[in-house]
């Protein structure tokens, strides 16, 4: 074990129902001459507690805390200095967990093999994997898909589970969440994440951070509660089980001001299409972005975890939420212990890491803003997420998107004014460059489109029914991003009702689909009795994971992958 110095003297204690606990201060590097650590980015502060307290003259020195403690906003780019990290725990999926516990399997074997003692290797900091990554829509449109899937899941990686459930066992700070439980992400949010942990150094309780790095790229949704955290790849993931630092260049922190609050009919989806599209637009790689501002105190913490969820899109490394009251609230929603309640909010408070409206806004190296009055209901697409599209404009984007795409695949010589001229197709010999969808012809048994857009006719058993260039063939309310909120998927359930209601159905060529990120989201569906309207149109449960959103669809029927 590390032996740690308190060089600054930072060590104090912390009294409440949950005993006595000792942390470190921040405050303590003001008695060597640091000072404006109040108008530091939370993001900064976190990463400098985190060295204050591994100070051992060695992997990290007080030169190093001071350097960082010294950051400069608009200066960091130019500041090349790596840092030290030691995430305070390690999140994994079964995909990547998997390699991560035969490698710990192999060292074992390694010191068997030189007559030492395997049970000494053991993973140095808390980790967590959760399955989610295997299950597959192979059954849907029925009450049983959900029990078929995760028959077919269990038959497919019966080998793998034995390994995971093999380590969970054999190694210390291991634990496993079984399939069927949730993603990833979610389940981060609502039962593993503490936002401070607490641990036994020198025979005393020491509070920290929560921290942590994850072996999926979405790790990010987790600083929506106000910890930091990010996806790295196996080998760093790895090296942190084994005690080993992760090195960050002088963080780089874009701000993003809130203000005002998002206006009726408006969802997180919306906000974070907008948000994806504005940081795209700045460019915030390998940059962390960290909100602030009065309108946080307007938005739910589901909606800052939708946000936090899309760093990846936006390519910040991570985005951070700082904690607030919103955040006690949320652990207080979904059961945690109130003694943690407690100590999160003493030891933020005591740390200068605990957001209100009233302290002084942090210095960023930049600052965008954003009126939360001005988002509009909108959609990603066509093609990326940063491409966002006005609800109002679907349609017109739509028809101009495939116009374009069906132009360049009939591989006609492109002039400034190129024509296209299929008459014999049934088309018009000079057709509007734009898609208009209800121009339609009949031809050669199809209906055909200007532009190439064609009608299948698709036999599925009795049940016969057709399908068009641009039809949707696979229909998924899935991903950690959008089954976390609660709000986007009760949207989801009234939609199905008014649809329902209005003798409305869906094309039996989709494949429909529904897998919530964690058993909550059904829970409160079923028991706001909007489950039934989404089984009516056929979006049954089929499982607990990411499936669609990673590619287990599982295969089209195949008259309409024929199609």
């Amino acid at each position: 074990m590390t032996a740690y110095k308190d060089a600054f003297h930072a060590r104090a204690t912390l009294k409440g129902t949950y005993g006595t606990i000792n942390y470190y201060r921040l405050e303590a590097l003001a008695q060597r001459g640091v000072q404006g650590l109040n108008r530091l980015p939370f993001t900064v502060k976190v990463i400098l507690e985190n060295m204050l307290r591994h100070v051992d003259g060695e992997l990290v020195t007080e030169e190093d805390v001071l350097s960082l403690a010294h950051w400069v906003p608009g200066q960091s780019a130019k500041n090349e200095t790596e840092y030290p990290f030691l995430p305070a725990r390690v999140l994994l999926q079964d995909f990547t967990g998997v390699p991560a516990v035969a490698d710990l399997a192999a060292m074992r074997s390694a010191v068997a093999r030189m007559n030492g003692d395997p049970q000494k290797i053991n993973p140095l900091v808390p980790a967590d994997l959760v399955i989610d990554h295997s299950v597959q829509v192979d059954s849907f449109g029925s009450v049983l898909s959900f029990a078929r899937n995760v028959e077919r899941e269990y038959e497919r990686n019966s080998e793998r589970y034995a390994l995971l459930r093999w380590g969970q066992e054999a190694f210390h700070n291991f634990r496993v969440v079984p399939p069927g439980t949730g993603i990833v992400h979610q389940v981060n949010l609502e039962y593993l994440a503490s936002v401070v942990m607490t641990k036994e150094e020198n025979g005393e309780k020491v509070a920290y951070p929560d921290t942590l790095v994850g072996t999926d790229s979405h790790t990010t949704m987790i600083n929506g509660l106000g910890v930091l955290g990010w996806g790295v790849g196996g080998i760093e993931a790895e090296a942190v089980l084994l005690g080993q630092p992760i090195y960050l260049l002088t963080p780089e922190v874009i701000g993003v001001r809130l203000s005002g609050a998002l206006p009726e009919g408006a969802t997180a989806t919306d906000l974070v299409l907008t948000v994806t599209q504005m940081l795209r637009k700045r460019g915030v790689v390998g940059k962390f972005v960290e909100f602030t501002g009065p309108g946080l105190s307007n938005l739910p913490l589901a909606d800052r975890a939708t946000i936090a969820n899309m760093s990846p899109e936006f390519g910040a490394t991570a985005t951070l939420f700082p904690v607030d009251a919103e955040t006690l609230h949320y652990l207080q929603m979904t059961g945690r212990d109130p003694q943690l309640i407690e100590l999160v909010e003493h030891y933020t408070k005591a740390q200068g890491l605990f957001r209100t409206d009233e302290i002084p806004e942090p210095q960023f190296d930049d600052l965008l803003q954003l009126d939360l009055a001005t988002i509009e209901p909108s959609l990603a697409g066509p093609l990326r997420p940063q491409d966002r599209v006005q609800m109002q404009n679907l349609g017109r984007v739509f028809r101009a998107a495939y116009a374009d795409r069906f132009r360049e695949a009939a591989e006609v010589a492109t002039t400034e004014k190129a024509t296209i001229r299929w008459s014999s197709e049934g088309g018009n010999p000079n057709p509007d460059p734009v898609v208009q969808h209800e121009d339609a012809t009949k031809g050669n048994g199809h209906r055909r489109h200007n532009g190439h857009l064609k009608d299948v006719q698709i036999q599925l058993g009795d049940v016969e029914t057709h399908m068009t260039d641009g039809s949707v063939a696979i229909a998924a309310i899935t991903s950690c991003t959008n089954t976390s909120n609660p709000s986007v998927m009760i949207a989801a359930g009234l939609v199905a009702k008014h649809a329902v209601e209005r003798g409305l159905s869906v094309n039996p060529a989709v494949k429909t689909s529904l897998a919530p990120g964690s058993r909550a989201v059904v829970d409160y569906l079923e028991n706001a009795n909007l489950l039934p309207y989404l089984e009516a149109l056929r979006f049954h449960l089929v499982g607990y994971g990411c499936t669609t959103c990673i590619g287990n669809s599982g295969p089209l029927a195949e008259p309409v992958a024929e199609a």
